[in-house]
């Protein structure tokens, strides 16, 4: 399973109005997949005036990928306006983009790893688990995606700090035996500490943070 696919599976919804702004930073993860060699991946979140990009990229000797988003905060709400991926494999490859018509009424995954941040940090969904909530993939055709809140636990950041992490499990309805399971920074919304993917309860790879640049 790729870093890609790991953000392939995220969605959004309206945010609260008391939703967290981000704060620029640049992440590194250790990606270890069954049966693949072991892969680095990055993450970057900058701020350009009113705009925010999402910029992920993995990659080892014969595979790699990357993904951008471009949106906009506004309060409560989060707008994707911009979307492109790439990937490659044993030379074959292809690219992705998608425009502000494509994302109108639905963010892109990238987007929409950030607003999912949010929520978690939020306490949404805490009242009625579990929640039903839609992106659109790299083609452009809507996922659905649902999940619920796990207790916080205790993770280690890499400069030694520790804190209660957020996490939440998440499925696709139609795949029930497939899991994800996301801890998130309580305080960077966007920032992932620790992924888990999982089919039938056995874990088919994890993606752990390295290394962490908090930026102004």
């Amino acid at each position: 399973m790729s870093a890609l696919l790991v953000t392939s599976l995220l969605a959004a919804a309206p945010a609260r109005a008391d939703a967290l702004e981000p704060r620029p930073f640049v992440a590194d993860y250790r990606l270890e997949v069954s049966g693949w060699p072991n892969a680095r991946v990055s993450h970057r979140l900058s701020r350009h005036g009113d705009w925010w990009e999402s910029e992920m990229r993995a990659g080892i000797r014969l595979a790699s990928g990357h993904e951008r988003s471009r949106f906009r905060l506004d309060g409560e709400s989060l707008a994707a306006s911009a979307y492109s991926s790439g990937y490659r494999l044993m030379g074959i490859g292809g690219t992705y983009r998608l425009g502000h018509d494509d994302l109108r009424e639905l963010p892109d995954r990238q987007a929409a790893l950030i607003e999912l941040s949010r929520r978690a940090a939020n306490g949404h969904c805490r009242a009625e688990p579990p929640c039903t909530i839609r992106f659109v993939d790299h083609k452009g055709r809507e996922e659905r995606l649902d999940y619920r809140p796990l207790p916080p636990t205790p993770l280690q950041l890499p400069d030694g700090e520790t804190l209660d992490a957020l996490r939440l499990e998440a499925w696709n309805p139609e795949t029930p035996e497939r899991r994800l399971f996301f801890a998130f920074h309580p305080r960077l919304p966007g920032l992932l500490l620790d992924v888990e993917y999982r089919r039938d309860g056995e874990r088919q790879s994890r993606m752990r943070l390295e290394a962490l640049e908090i930026q102004e």
